[in-house]
């Protein structure tokens, strides 16, 4: 999809105004947050159910079942990567639905870690920070682009720590990379709604196009917020 040779047809043709394009824009942007917010209600639904059944047990205690699930959702998010231009919306929404599900399933160990005050709190907490986040990333005259290359390589060096850790098992380490975490998650929640915002100009939200991307805009953000929420809650939650 290239949106920014859309966003210059869109606006030099004569067949969209400025109004027109600004309502479409409203409308994607309705839509990306509408999906996101979806998948996060998804998600912690499934979460909060499989821990309040006990069946959060056979994720915690079946090591194939939890890292089947971790690989099965990376899959998703490669897949939708490589695949959005070639399926149609159904099964993007689909697949991002399932996403969600998935990450519900691995989430509900969380509970068994932290109490489920704290687990409320830091979600409380994290939404705050995401909201006031993609706000400047939406307001800002600033180019975020020139920080999405580096955010993209301390996410790298983030992912490498993290695995190192696991066999050091520091905990100025821990702290560190969760201290870290954070901070590239915040960096990458204004990034991406910079390009979201952007992406809006571009495409019509009631397209086929439109709705893929959305749906693919909502994937990111999601994702920005969830790890967001993960690094806060290793900092905020106050363990069982």
């Amino acid at each position: 999809m290239n949106y920014d040779q859309n966003f210059i047809q869109r606006y030099q043709g004569d067949s969209y105004t400025q109004p027109q394009v600004a309502a479409q824009s409203r409308t994607f942007l309705l839509n990306v947050y509408n999906w996101m917010a979806m998948g996060l209600a998804i998600t912690g639904i499934i979460a909060y159910g499989m821990y309040a059944t006990n069946l959060v047990y056979y994720v915690a205690t079946n090591p194939i079942i939890y890292f089947g699930l971790f690989i099965l959702q990376l899959a998703i998010v490669v897949g939708l990567s490589f695949a959005m231009n070639k399926i149609n919306s159904l099964l993007a929404i689909a697949a991002f639905f399932l996403y969600s599900v998935l990450t519900g399933l691995t989430f509900s160990v969380l509970f068994l870690v932290y109490t489920g005050a704290s687990i409320a709190s830091t979600f409380f907490i994290c939404a705050g920070m995401f909201g006031g986040v993609s706000v400047f990333g939406y307001v800002t005259k600033m180019d975020l682009s020139r920080i999405g290359a580096f955010l993209f390589m301390a996410l790298i060096g983030l992912i490498i720590a993290s695995v190192v850790n696991m066999f050091l098992n520091s905990d100025i380490l821990y702290w560190i990379i969760s201290y870290v975490g954070v901070l590239i998650f915040v960096g990458l929640t204004a990034y991406d709604t910079q390009n979201i915002k952007k992406m809006s100009y571009s495409v019509d939200g009631a397209s086929e196009e439109g709705k893929k991307a959305a749906v693919f805009g909502a994937l990111k953000l999601y994702l920005d917020f969830i790890n967001m929420f993960i690094f806060l809650l290793r900092i905020l939650g106050n363990r069982r």
